[in-house]
């Protein structure tokens, strides 16, 4: 859903320095971000307004799976990769971009998963948690709940370089700390959330110099602190567009019928209404497309000619972190609009054939 959970709330971004003894302090000059409207109707008590959150919050996509407890693997045994045979659940909702994020990088390392669609107005297959979605469960010798998109990425990389720690181990690198957001509302932020915690030999294994490792941390936080901010108001420009995304949504999702069209027509309406607060706020262009055309030609120009991915020959955390968002979107004419108008489909589709062939497995 679009926006949701992490994403909405637009935590206050710490991304720490990489070195496995930094830890970030919470300063004058960090950003405080936006929390949507919509997270406060999630946690509050009416129904229908609950709906409005849940399929407003629908980014919309193309393809799915199958909407509960989907089992996902690679061709081969991955549990020499763990300190024991470690089942990774991940509770999710399929059309979340973060939730997204944590499949892409999933499937491009074919790392093996379940997945729970959760339900987005009861929430009841989560329930045991205060966190939202994206979660982790990761269940060895120990179980460990993994929290937030971006850190669950990190900590996941982290482990799969260093194979000498366990989960729980490599964990400790990324601390929590409490903030305050815009509305004054205590939230969850973490250290070292976009590094990815390595000693000075894997550095240098895993990135060829120092430029490579801050440009990922560069643009992933620029995905999660613009990107996505970007592409909401472009979602929901007008009614007729909020209404098609909400009528791929509810038909895809886990909705009653009568969930299903108040969470349409009441969420369209709501997110339509918001996403021109949203516009006004982040002083967009009167034609949002325009921004959304900058932001995914800035990525492709960062990119550059003799690149093919940000990560050179194969798609780094930033590169993954891009796609998944983008493909979400697929089969709503915001996403359509974006591959006729930008160069990014030459790069999409690089990223996107990656991904469906796992080249990511083994190479940690």
């Amino acid at each position: 859903m679009f926006p949701f959970a992490d994403w909405a709330t637009r935590h206050r971004r710490s991304s720490g320095s990489g070195d496995l003894s930094a830890r970030h302090q919470p300063g004058p000059h960090d950003r405080v971000p936006f929390q949507n409207l919509l997270c406060c109707v999630a946690r509050g008590q009416g129904w229908v307004a609950a709906s409005a959150f849940v399929v407003g919050g629908g980014l919309g996509l193309y393809q799915t799976f199958e909407l509960y407890s989907q089992h996902h693997y690679a061709e081969e045994d991955f549990s020499h990769m763990f300190d024991t045979e470690l089942k990774l659940t991940l509770y999710q909702y399929k059309t979340c971009p973060l939730c997204s994020k944590v499949r892409a990088f999933l499937d491009y390392h074919g790392l093996p998963y379940n997945v729970v669609e959760v339900n987005p107005v009861t929430r009841q297959e989560i329930k045991w948690t205060k966190h939202g979605v994206p979660i982790l469960l990761v269940e060895g010798n120990e179980t460990v709940e993994l929290n937030d998109s971006s850190v669950i990425i990190s900590i996941l990389k982290t482990f799969l370089i260093n194979k000498d720690k366990t989960v729980p181990q490599t964990v400790i690198y990324y601390p929590q700390f409490i903030t305050l957001n815009s509305l004054g509302n205590e939230v969850i932020e973490y250290s070292n959330k976009y590094w990815v915690m390595l000693n000075e030999i894997d550095v240098e294994d895993v990135y060829p110099c120092k430029v490579t490792r801050k440009e990922e941390v560069k643009w992933r936080m620029w995905v999660d602190d613009w990107l996505l901010l970007v592409i909401s108001p472009n979602l929901y420009r007008n009614l007729s567009e909020s209404l098609a995304s909400y009528d791929v949504i509810v038909r895809q999702g886990n909705f009653s019928p009568i969930m299903g069209f108040f969470a349409k027509y009441t969420g369209a309406m709501t997110m339509y209404l918001i996403s021109k607060f949203d516009k006004m706020r982040y002083r967009l262009q009167d034609d949002v497309r325009e921004d959304l055309y900058k932001a995914i030609n800035e990525w492709v120009s960062a990119i550059g000619k003799k690149r093919k991915f940000m990560g050179g020959l194969q798609p780094n955390l930033a590169d993954l972190d891009v796609y998944a968002v983008l493909k979400v979107m697929e089969g709503l004419k915001t996403f359509d609009d974006i591959m006729e108008n930008t160069k990014v489909k030459s790069w999409y589709q690089r990223v996107e054939q990656a991904i469906q062939e796992q080249q990511g497995r083994g190479q940690c």
